[in-house]
């Protein structure tokens, strides 16, 4: 992680969370650390599995999760963005009543995971080509679920690519959905919900429910570098 993590204003971005959805981390990694992390499509030992998305009707364009143990960049991405993050989820499983208390280190959470049998990692790469999008979608990959992830763009917008914009879908109860577009730059990292949210409302806080994709992409070749901190079945 270029940027150190300390010096994110977590109080702000929790403030964003609440109010929008979605938190942006303006240059968590610079380009010199996007062309290592996109050198890494390249290097297939590292990956478990790739996934064509236009054959499971997921979109079009193509995902590869790494294997462990993972790159030592990836994980050490994963290990540090993950106590901030616990903090803010612990704060929304008190509103939403869930019972449920994440521990304020990554490695105690997949202990978690493992014992439910989430022993494959999660973290990923997707390359996106012309035309290529992703349908909106949330990342449930057992009974563990840690509510928040990350996507960092690796590639240059307006340069390496045109189009394929980062969009969030809010589904409001008894109202239309809501959407947001997320503008992001080379090294920018965006920190969404994977499932919901709570949502302050005139009668209290309410849960709503979230997805998120990527639109149609115009030009050139994206690439994009997805931390999840839940591990899969």
């Amino acid at each position: 992680m270029t940027q150190d993590g300390s010096l994110i204003d977590w109080a702000g971005k929790a403030v964003e969370l609440d109010a929008h959805g979605c938190a942006l981390l303006s240059g968590l990694l610079d380009a010199a650390a996007c062309a290592e992390m996109r050198a890494l499509w390249d290097a297939r030992e590292r990956f478990r599995s790739e996934v064509n998305m236009a054959r499971h009707g997921y979109g079009r364009g193509v995902y590869r999760y790494f294997g462990y143990p993972l790159p030592d960049p990836v994980a050490a991405l994963r290990a540090a963005l993950y106590p901030p993050l616990a903090r803010i989820a612990n704060r929304w499983a008190a509103i939403l009543g869930t019972g449920v208390e994440y521990p304020e280190e990554h490695a105690a959470f997949l202990e978690r995971c493992r014992a439910a049998g989430q022993v494959r990692p999660t973290p990923l790469i997707l390359r996106y080509g012309p035309g290529d999008w992703n349908a909106l979608h949330q990342d449930l990959y057992g009974e563990h679920v840690f509510p928040l992830q990350v996507a960092i763009l690796l590639s240059r917008p307006g340069e390496d690519f045109t189009g394929g914009e980062f969009v969030l879908a809010e589904q409001r109860p008894r109202m239309q959905s809501r959407p947001e577009v997320v503008p992001l730059r080379q090294g920018d990292a965006v920190v969404f919900p994977v499932r919901e949210r709570p949502v302050q409302g005139s009668r209290g806080w309410h849960r709503v429910q979230m997805r998120h994709g990527v639109s149609r992409l115009r030009s050139g070749e994206r690439f994009t570098l997805g931390i999840i901190f839940h591990d899969a079945l």
